[in-house]
């Protein structure tokens, strides 16, 4: 199945932050489970939400970059409705309001920021840190189907399955995503040796991916983890590597085991993190989607941005 190209494959741009850490932390703003879903239930929510996202696209402006906007799905998966104290029909109407928001946004901002894209973020069934108990192919297709149908319904551009720990998920993501015909992107966590939390290698999983879909996949990410915890891993010169186009890096150089336990935000060195960006990208120039993960926010972005695209 051939689709249209996305133009992040012509250009770099920019991406937010780590939107839940930046809430809770920064901003005070409590979201149980991590779920930033629950801002879209109160005008108060969605205000702050919208700020964080117009703080992005005023620096892409600034900058005169395009950006992805990613929307507030993260943790909007069937299996959270419970947990988050609703039935899953206003789970889905969550997510199409997060869709909504992120496309008025769009229009708001009209051809000052160019292009937009407007991306639907699907995280996994269980932690962005932990695989846990891992599905099989056929299950992970099935469970974020519906996710991936709402979303893709709602209007976003493409799909984006973040903080992905284990391979058979990221293949039911992106199956899902192709029977729809929509883009995708597979982020995966990795820790401080670069590998998934599985134990499997970067490369391997984004082989896995590809074979197992035949390249379908629009491009591969990396994320959850500090720019020195994966820059060797990229430098090994194999074909793989040229899928990788975005990276969203935690700010901290903490392992998860260290960033869960701790009780105040590690916002870590920001010049030392844009000039590593900066340095990965010299490298691998087709790495051209620069965001953020846990711990980072606005300034950690700005940061990146101005070593990245003004040098």
């Amino acid at each position: 199945m051939s689709l249209a190209p996305l133009p992040q494959f012509d250009r770099p741009l920019l991406t937010d932050a780590g939107l839940e850490t930046d809430m809770i932390f920064n901003r005070g703003i409590d979201l149980p489970h991590f779920a930033s879903i629950i801002l879209l239930r109160s005008a108060e929510g969605r205000q702050a939400l919208e700020a964080y996202f117009c703080g992005f696209l005023d620096l892409a402006r600034r900058m005169g970059s395009g950006l992805i906007l990613e929307s507030a799905t993260w943790r909007a998966s069937p299996d959270w409705a419970g947990p988050l104290g609703m039935s899953g029909a206003e789970l889905d109407g969550l997510n199409r309001d997060a869709i909504d928001v992120l496309i008025r946004l769009r229009q708001a901002y009209g051809s000052t920021v160019a292009p937009m894209i407007v991306s639907g973020c699907i995280g996994p069934r269980g932690d962005g840190y932990d695989p846990g108990r891992i599905m099989s192919v056929e299950d992970a297709e099935s469970y974020h189907a519906h996710q991936s149908k709402v979303l893709a319904s709602a209007g976003a551009d493409m799909l984006t399955g973040i903080t992905m720990t284990n391979i058979p998920e990221a293949i039911g993501i992106a199956r899902a995503a192709r029977t729809l015909a929509v883009p995708v992107a597979i982020s995966f966590t990795v820790e401080m040796d670069g590998r998934l939390p599985t134990g499997d290698s970067l490369g391997d999983a984004v082989t896995a991916v590809d074979e197992a879909l035949s390249g379908y996949p629009a491009y591969y990410m990396i994320n959850c983890a500090h720019p020195s915890h994966f820059a060797a891993t990229l430098d090994d010169g194999a074909e793989w590597t040229s899928r990788i186009r975005g990276m969203r890096a935690n700010a901290s150089r903490c392992s998860h085991a260290e960033l869960d336990a701790m009780t105040e935000l590690d916002i870590g060195d920001m010049a030392e993190l844009a000039a590593l960006y900066r340095d990965i990208r010299h490298r691998h120039p087709g790495i051209t989607v620069l965001g953020g993960c846990c711990g980072t926010d606005l300034r950690h972005i700005t940061a990146i941005a101005e070593a990245c695209l003004d040098s």
